[in-house]
C-alpha cells in the first residue's frame, strides 16, 4: 500500500521553478489548487496579466487529496440552507453549485483534458428509519430550488438503505489530471506558475498596489486572490471564523465490479464512496472518519477503522493507496468568497466544507467576475465579509472559547511528556528534556529532531499525528513536518527550535 494520494501518484503533474526575481502583474493568485488555477485561467481570458504563486507544488494542497466528486449535492444541506439563509440565499448557493459542476465539464471538454470525467448519480443516504424524514425534507427543499432531486429506496450499494436523496447527472473525475490540464492551458497562454514559493506577507501600498513577499522574490500586483486552504496569517480573521477538519481516504480494488454511483451516508461515522476508474470497473474510492484537526491522537486507528469497514462491506482484493485531507468548515455552511473585509485589492475564497471541487470552481467564477469589475448574482450569499445571524455568532463564540482553552493549555509544561530516549525510530510526540517539554521525532536512522511544540501562528499547542508524521494545531489547522517546516497554514513561519540541550 502506498501512503500518498492516489490522484497525485497517478498523474503527471507539471513542475515549475520558484520565483527568484521581482515581478509586476495585474493579478497575483496565491495557491495552485482548483480555486487558484481556475481563477487564474478565467482572469487570464479576460485580458488580465496573472501569475500563480504556490507554496509547494500544483495540487499538493486539498485538491490533490479530495474524493474527486464534482456535485451540487453536499450531503443534507439545502433544507438547512433554506432555514438559515431563506429561499433566495439557498437558491444562489444551488445555482452556484450547478454552474460549478458544468464549468468543470466545459473546461475539461474545451481543453481536451483526459481526466476520466464521468457522469453519475450522486446519492446521500441513511440506513436508519428515524432519519427518513430528513431525506424527504431535503428532496423537497432541493427540488424547490431547481435541483434534480428525487427520493430513492434502492441503490447499487451492497446493502439496504432506508432512503436516499439522488441528484442525477453529476460528475466524478481524476482531480490531479484535471489540475495538470488547467495548469498547462494557463502556462501555454503565457501565464507563469511559481512553485516552492510561499507567500509570507501580503501588504497593501499607498499607490493601491499590493506587495507579496516570498523567501526568494517579490510580486507587486494590482489585485490579489488568496486561494490557499485558509488565508495566511491574520488576513481577514478567517482563522477565527472557520474550523479545520481532517478525513481519510483509501483507493481499493475489489474482486467484482464497484458501485457506479457516488454515495455518502448521513449516519455516523460518515462513509463516502465513488468509482475509481484506473483499475477498471473494480476500482473504488472510500473516504470517512472526519474529525477536527489535532483532536484525534490515534490517527492510525482512523485508517484501520475505515479499512475494516471497507473489507466488511465490499469484497476487497487489495488496498492500493491511503491518504488524508484537510478542509475548513464555516458556521453557516457556506464558503467565504469575495473581497477581504479590510481590503478592496485582496480577494479570498475559503471554507469549502469538503465540497471544494464544485464550490471552488464556482468561487473562481465569482472571483474572476470581481477581478474584471463585473457583478455576480451569487455573491450576496457567499459574501466574504458576512457575520451571519444569531446561530452563526453563537457557533463562533463557542469555537473560539475552545481555541482559548487550547491556547492556555499550550503554556503549561506537560507532566506526561516522556524522556526523549524512549522514542523509537519512526515515533514522535512530546518529550521531556531537562525539565522542558519539546516536540520530538526520531527518524529511521535514529536521529532525534526537536521543535517547539507551539504553533508559529498564534502559539497554540501542537499535537503529534502518527499516521502523517506531522505536528497539527487544533486551534486553526496549521500543520508542520517533523523538522518544523510548514505543511498547511494559516502559519507561514516554521516552528521554533528549543533552546535547551536536545541531544539524544
Amino acid at each position: 500500500m502506498e501512503r500518498r494520494s492516489v490522484w497525485l501518484a497517478t498523474a503527471e503533474m507539471p513542475r515549475s521553478a520558484a520565483l527568484d526575481t521581482e515581478l509586476e502583474v495585474d493579478v497575483a493568485v496565491v495557491g495552485g489548487g482548483i480555486v487558484g488555477l481556475t481563477t487564474a485561467l478565467l482572469a487570464q481570458r479576460r485580458g488580465l496579466r496573472v501569475a500563480v504563486l504556490e507554496a509547494a507544488t500544483v495540487g499538493a494542497g486539498t485538491t490533490g487529496y479530495t474524493t474527486g466528486k464534482v456535485t451540487a449535492q453536499h450531503g443534507l444541506i439545502y433544507a438547512d440552507l433554506v432555514d438559515r439563509h431563506g429561499d433566495d440565499g439557498a437558491r444562489r448557493y444551488a445555482d452556484a453549485q450547478r454552474a460549478g459542476v458544468e464549468q468543470v465539464a466545459d473546461l475539461a471538454a474545451e481543453l481536451r483534458i483526459e481526466c476520466d470525467l464521468t457522469r453519475a448519480p450522486a446519492l446521500t443516504y441513511t440506513r436508519l428509519p428515524e432519519q427518513r424524514s430528513q431525506i424527504e425534507d431535503e428532496v423537497k427543499a432541493a427540488a424547490r430550488l431547481g435541483l434534480p432531486a428525487r427520493v430513492a429506496d434502492r441503490t447499487d450499494l451492497p446493502f439496504d438503505v432506508e432512503a436516499g436523496v439522488v441528484f442525477d447527472d453529476q460528475i466524478h473525475f481524476h482531480p490531479g489530471r484535471y489540475l495538470a490540464g488547467l495548469a498547462a492551458a494557463f502556462t501555454a497562454a503565457g501565464g507563469p506558475i511559481f512553485e516552492g514559493t510561499r507567500v509570507t506577507s501580503i501588504d497593501e501600498q499607498r499607490d493601491r498596489t499590493v506587495e507579496l513577499t516570498t523567501p526568494t522574490g517579490k510580486v507587486v500586483a494590482h489585485q490579489v486572490v488568496v486561494a490557499t486552504l485558509l488565508p495566511p496569517g491574520l488576513l481577514g480573521g478567517y482563522f477565527a471564523r472557520t474550523r479545520p477538519s481532517r478525513s481519510y481516504g483509501l483507493a481499493v480494488r475489489l474482486h467484482g465490479a464497484a458501485p457506479t454511483s457516488m454515495a455518502i451516508s448521513i449516519d455516523t461515522p460518515s462513509r463516502s464512496t465513488r468509482p475509481w476508474l484506473d483499475p477498471g470497473p473494480n476500482g473504488l474510492i472510500v473516504v470517512g472518519n472526519g474529525h477536527e484537526t489535532g483532536a484525534e491522537s490515534d490517527t492510525e486507528a482512523m485508517y484501520a477503522d475505515l479499512e475494516a469497514w471497507t473489507r466488511a462491506t465490499f469484497d476487497v482484493e487489495a488496498v492500493d493507496y491511503r491518504w488524508s485531507s484537510q478542509d475548513y468548515l464555516t458556521p453557516d455552511r457556506v464558503p467565504y468568497v469575495g473581497h477581504s473585509p479590510t481590503s478592496e485589492q485582496v480577494l479570498v475564497a475559503t471554507g469549502f466544507q469538503k465540497w471544494g471541487l464544485s464550490s471552488g470552481t464556482a468561487a473562481a467564477m465569482m472571483l474572476a467576475d470581481l477581478l474584471a469589475g463585473n457583478d455576480n448574482p451569487w455573491l450576496p450569499t457567499f459574501d466574504a465579509g458576512r457575520i451571519g445571524g444569531v446561530r452563526t455568532v453563537g457557533r463562533l463564540i463557542k469555537d473560539n472559547l475552545k481555541v482559548g482553552q487550547e491556547l492556555v493549555a499550550g503554556r503549561r509544561h506537560d507532566p506526561d511528556a516522556r524522556p526523549a530516549a524512549e522514542l523509537r525510530p519512526g515515533e514522535g510526540g512530546l518529550v521531556d528534556i531537562g525539565g522542558h517539554t519539546v516536540g520530538g521525532y526520531r527518524d529511521s536512522a535514529g536521529a532525534l529532531h526537536t521543535v517547539s511544540p507551539r504553533c508559529s501562528h498564534l502559539g497554540c499547542p501542537l499535537h503529534w499525528n502518527p499516521a502523517e508524521t506531522s505536528w497539527d494545531c487544533t486551534c486553526h489547522g496549521s500543520r508542520f513536518s517533523p523538522d518544523g517546516s510548514v505543511l498547511d497554514g494559516p502559519a507561514v513561519r516554521p516552528l521554533g527550535r528549543p533552546t535547551t540541550d536536545t541531544r539524544g
